[in-house]
C-alpha cells in the first residue's frame, strides 16, 4: 500500500505540520506501507527533514509571482493559487498509484481536496484542528481536544464522515510510546523552553528573560530551536553570556528534553501533546491563532498554566513565580497529563487507515504473554462472558491445549508487525462459534470488522467446512453486537447470534 502526504513548511506554517505527519508516516511505515512525501519549496528545508527521516520525498517548484486573493482563511500560506497547486500535486503523483493521500495544510479546502483525490483515485485522510472551512474527506483526523469534535466542524464535513478526534490520536514520533516519563522534583532544578521549530514571534528570547529578569530564576536553562529559526541569531545574541543557558539546535526529538527539566515553557502547538506524553508541568505560550483551541483544552483539563496572545516577559514571569514554588500543582499536571496522551496515537491512526490490510498467521506458544495482556484488561473482560480475571498458570495451560485441540483454530491478527488480536473458532458438529478480542488500546479502529471477516474466510479453507457460524455476545455489549450484525449475523435471543457458513466471504479490503 502506498501512502501520499501532502504538506508544507514555511516561516509562516511553521514546522509542526511536518513533524505530525512524519510521525504518522513512521506509524504506516511499522504497519507495512509504503510513502512518499508532496512539498512545495517555500524557503525551508523540507527535503532534507524527510530525507533523514528515511523518506521519498517529491519537492513542487517555488513560487514565482504575487499570490492571488484566496477565500480560504489560510489561503496565502500556499503561497500559489489553489487550482495551480491542484495540477502540480497531481502531476507529482501521476506515476504513483496513491491508496490513501493524507493531507495536512490549512491552505487547502474541500474543492482542492476533490480534484486532487478524483484525478488521483487515492482515498483522502485530511488532518486539520481550525475547522476554518469546507473540507472533504474520507476521514478526518484532529488530535486536539474537544468536547464534540462532530459539532465543532458542523457543515464543513460531510455527515458520517470519520472523525478520529482528541489526543488519543496524538501524532506523535515513534519514541513517545516508550520513552521515560518525567520523574518529579519537588525543587524546579532547570527549565526547558521550545517555542516551535520556527518560533517567528522570538518568544524563546522572551521565555528566558521572564526566567532571569521577571522570576529570578537562576539555575540551568536549555532552550531548543532550529537553524529554520528566522530569529536565530537574535537569540543567540541575548543568551550569549549566560553560563548556565544552553542553545540546542535540530534535535531529531524532543521527548529526552521534555524529561529532564522540573518546568518546560513552550508554544501551543504539537508539542503541547508531547509534553502531556512525558508528564512534564508546563507553562503554554499561545504562539498563533489556531493554537487557541489547544489554550482552551489545557484550561478545562488544568494540565498547564496557559498565557495568552500578545505574550510578555512579565506575564511568562508571573506564571514562574507562581509555579516554581508550588510542586503539588506542578505534581497534578504531570499525572493528569499522561492520563490524556499515551504515545500511540500516531500508531492508532495509521492502523485505522490500514485495516483492511489485516491478515492472520497461526497462533504460537509464544503468543500466550500478549494475549494473556489482552484478556486479562478490564475492558475485554468487562465485555466477555467470564469477566473474572484469569490467572497466569491459568491461561498458560488454556492455551497451549487450545493449540493441541484439532477443533480448535486460533489465529493472531497483524497489520504489518503490529499484532492487534486473536480470533478462535470451535467446532461443535455442524457449527463453528467464533471468539475474539483486541489489543484494549486499539479499539474503535476498523479492527474488529476485519479480523472477522478474516478469520471466517480463514476457516471456511479449512476442512471440514461449517454449516453455521455462531458467536455469543453480552446483551449490553452494544459494540460487538453491531460488529456482528454488520456482519450478517442474526439474533436468535438476547446473547446468541448465527449465520449460514455459506454466506459470501470477500478478502479484507476487497469492494471497500
Amino acid at each position: 500500500m502506498l501512502v501520499a502526504f501532502r504538506v508544507d513548511a514555511s516561516p509562516a506554517i511553521g514546522l509542526g505540520h511536518v513533524k505530525r505527519c512524519l510521525s504518522l508516516a513512521h506509524a504506516l511505515a511499522a504497519t507495512g506501507a509504503r510513502v512518499v512525501f508532496v512539498a512545495r519549496d517555500l524557503g525551508v528545508d523540507v527535503r532534507g527533514m524527510v530525507a533523514t527521516a528515511g523518506f521519498e520525498i517529491l519537492v513542487l517548484p517555488r513560487p514565482t509571482g504575487s499570490m492571488p486573493s484566496s477565500q480560504v482563511p489560510h489561503g496565502h500560506w500556499a503561497e500559489v493559487d489553489a487550482a495551480l497547486d491542484v495540477r502540480q500535486t497531481v502531476a507529482a503523483l501521476a506515476d504513483r498509484r496513491c491508496d490513501w493521500l493524507v493531507v495536512d495544510h490549512y491552505a487547502f479546502d474541500a474543492d482542492w481536496h476533490r480534484q486532487v483525490a478524483d484525478a488521483t483515485g487515492a482515498r483522502l485522510a485530511v488532518i486539520d484542528d481550525v475547522a476554518d472551512r469546507p473540507l472533504h474527506a474520507d476521514v478526518l483526523i484532529d488530535h486536539n481536544h474537544c468536547d464534540d469534535h462532530r459539532r465543532k466542524y458542523g457543515s464543513r464535513l460531510a455527515t458520517g464522515t470519520p472523525i478520529l478526534g482528541g489526543p488519543r490520536f496524538a501524532l506523535l514520533g515513534p519514541a513517545y510510546g516508550t520513552a521515560p516519563r518525567y520523574v518529579l522534583h519537588a525543587e524546579v532544578r532547570s527549565i526547558g523552553i521550545f517555542m516551535g521549530g520556527a518560533d517567528a514571534g522570538g518568544l524563546s528570547a522572551v521565555a528566558w528573560r521572564a526566567c532571569r529578569e521577571v522570576a529570578g530564576f537562576d539555575g540551568p536553562i536549555e532552550i531548543v530551536t532550529t537553524r529554520e529559526s528566522p530569529r536565530l541569531g537574535e537569540l543567540q545574541r541575548t543568551v550569549a553570556d549566560d553560563a548556565h543557558t544552553t542553545l540546542r539546535l535540530d534535535l531529531p526529538s524532543l521527548h529526552e528534553f521534555f524529561s529532564r527539566h522540573d518546568l518546560q515553557i513552550g508554544a501551543g502547538g504539537g508539542a503541547t501533546w508531547e509534553r502531556c506524553c512525558i508528564g512534564a508541568p508546563s507553562i503554554v505560550v499561545i504562539a498563533a491563532d489556531n493554537q487557541a483551541v489547544v489554550a482552551d483544552a489545557l484550561q478545562s483539563l488544568e494540565i498547564a498554566e496557559v498565557i495568552p496572545q500578545t505574550v510578555t516577559a512579565f506575564d511568562i514571569g508571573h506564571a514562574l513565580c507562581k509555579l516554581i514554588p508550588d510542586a503539588g500543582t506542578r505534581r497534578a499536571m504531570a499525572s493528569r497529563s499522561r492520563q490524556l496522551v499515551d504515545g500511540r496515537g500516531a500508531l492508532r491512526a495509521a492502523l485505522w487507515l490500514l485495516a483492511d490490510e489485516l491478515v492472520l498467521r497461526p497462533a504460537e506458544v509464544a503468543d500466550a504473554e500478549i494475549t494473556y495482556q489482552w484478556r486479562n484488561h478490564e475492558s475485554t473482560r468487562a465485555a466477555s462472558l467470564d469477566s473474572r480475571p484469569i490467572a497466569w498458570s491459568d491461561h498458560r495451560e488454556w492455551w497451549r491445549n487450545s493449540l493441541a485441540n484439532p477443533t480448535r483454530h486460533v489465529w493472531i491478527s497483524s497489520v504489518g508487525q503490529v499484532d492487534v488480536g486473536v480470533i478462535r473458532f470451535d467446532d461443535d458438529q455442524d457449527v463453528s462459534v467464533v471468539s475474539l478480542y483486541l489489543d484494549p488500546s486499539l479499539l474503535g479502529l476498523r479492527l474488529g470488522s476485519a479480523m472477522l471477516r478474516a478469520g471466517e474466510l480463514a476457516r471456511s479453507r479449512l476442512a471440514p467446512p461449517p454449516a453455521r457460524l455462531a458467536a455469543t455476545v453480552r446483551r449490553y455489549n452494544a459494540q460487538s453486537r453491531r460488529l456482528f450484525e454488520g456482519a450478517g449475523y442474526r439474533f436468535l435471543d438476547d446473547e446468541r447470534c448465527s449465520k449460514p457458513a455459506t454466506a459470501e466471504l470477500t478478502e479484507p479490503g476487497e469492494g471497500r
